[in-house]
């Protein structure tokens, strides 16, 4: 198949693949936070069996894999239920936080159009140095409250609002140290079973009550603590760091799991988050774009071309026109065929773009039969569609020339 079809992707056919992209990407992803692979993948490998029911007119296969995916819609709902409630409780807030931030997004980048080309950080951009400083004083702090067995809940929002799920807290909005995030785990102090909000540098919010997860499975015998930072990570991209004070370990819970992790590790694990979550210059705006989840990305971009070339392109009208040639064995005849002409026909089929993916011209055959009665001689044939066999879901349309010429000849003159 040429790629004649992009000369047909308007601007709503354009969109109309971002959009889709955009949907199987988010579905990808979330399969990917539930850590729900498996089903996808067992999903896509009969997504695409049925796709080749649909090519080849299986019917009955194409007939039970439409139910069977409606089976599959139901269960997926069914056992995915929290989840689901959880990812379209966060869609309104989504909107309503891309919605608010399009006026500060173009007053930014047109306040930033006369510096470009220019080394200069803007207030949005923190310097690698103020946040290699964040990480260390941290790690460092939950290092020593693990050796000191102070209990400790940490949290470090990442995209995602979190203000929704706090209950409590008290607002500081102090620079953050190391003195003063140990402070406020003293276990002297009134909120030291609280988590404590880090962002940009800055201690927001202590002493704050997060919701509790409710994945026994994954807490097994933890605490209150490991079960509040697991239920903050179930509804947002945060980071939460806990520390606990019976077993004096430090624990990571993000996306939905968590984790016992080592010095080395929580290291590890701050500075790619912060990697992951800092913003990206004016020099490369879109470099996120291919590097965050670039496999899912390419995967949802290549589904969703696919099913617009089956489905949408391969639904529309087109003709297609194949030369056939007329050989002297495609001729039933008591007599010996010693000339045709012409030697070649030209054979126009309508149908649907799908029904010429995998159409040979070897398929359309061309079958001539000659009555005994008929004496030697230039004798014209007259072709009509019954002289042709072709896959039954294209329709004939046109046949050129619609006769021939055939020189017959008997054995005993042919010797």
């Amino acid at each position: 198949m040429s790629i004649e079809f992009l000369k047909e992707i308007g601007i709503s056919e354009f969109f109309d693949i971002i959009f889709m992209s955009v949907l199987i990407y988010s579905v990808l992803v979330w399969f990917k936070r539930t850590k729900a692979t498996f089903i996808l993948t067992g999903i896509i490998i009969i997504g695409i069996v049925y796709i080749l029911a649909r090519i080849f007119n299986l019917v009955l296969t194409t007939f039970v894999l439409q139910a069977f995916f409606a089976v599959i819609l139901v269960a997926i709902i069914v056992i995915f239920q929290e989840e689901l409630r959880q990812l379209f409780g966060r869609v309104p807030e989504k909107l309503r936080q891309f919605f608010e931030d399009i006026p500060d997004k173009l007053r930014n980048f047109f306040e930033s159009l006369p510096t470009w080309g220019m080394n200069k950080d803007s207030e949005e951009q923190r310097s690698p140095r103020s946040i290699h400083r964040e990480i260390e004083i941290l790690a460092r702090t939950l290092i020593d409250l693990a050796r000191e067995r102070t209990g400790a809940l940490v949290v470090i929002p990442g995209n995602d609002i979190i203000i929704r799920y706090l209950d409590g807290g008290v607002d500081l909005n102090g620079e953050i140290s190391e003195p003063l995030l140990k402070s406020l785990f003293d276990k002297h102090s009134i909120g030291h079973d609280g988590a404590v909000i880090v962002e940009k540098g800055r201690i927001s919010k202590f002493s704050c009550h997060l919701p509790l997860s409710k994945n026994f499975a994954k807490l097994g015998d933890l605490g209150t603590r490991h079960a509040a930072a697991l239920g903050l990570s179930e509804l947002t991209d945060a980071m939460c760091l806990v520390v606990s004070e019976e077993r004096g370990t430090i624990a990571a819970a993000r996306n939905g799991d968590i984790r016992q992790v080592g010095p080395e590790q929580l290291i590890l694990l701050l500075e790619n988050f912060y990697e992951e979550m800092s913003p990206y210059s004016l020099e490369r705006p879109w470099y996120s774009i291919f590097t965050k989840n670039y496999r899912e990305k390419a995967l949802a971009l290549l589904i969703t071309i696919s099913l617009w070339l089956i489905f949408v392109y391969g639904s529309r009208p087109v003709y297609r026109s194949f030369i056939i040639p007329i050989e002297s064995s495609a001729i039933l005849s008591q007599h010996e065929v010693t000339d045709i002409e012409p030697k070649e026909l030209k054979v126009t089929f309508s149908g649907e773009h799908r029904a010429f993916y995998l159409l040979n011209e070897n398929e359309i055959k061309l079958s001539l039969k000659i009555p005994n009665s008929v004496v030697d001689g230039i004798k014209t044939i007259n072709i009509s569609e019954s002289n042709l066999s072709y896959p039954k879901d294209i329709k004939l349309e046109s046949i050129e020339p619609h006769s021939i010429e055939v020189r017959l000849k008997t054995e005993n003159q042919a010797r």
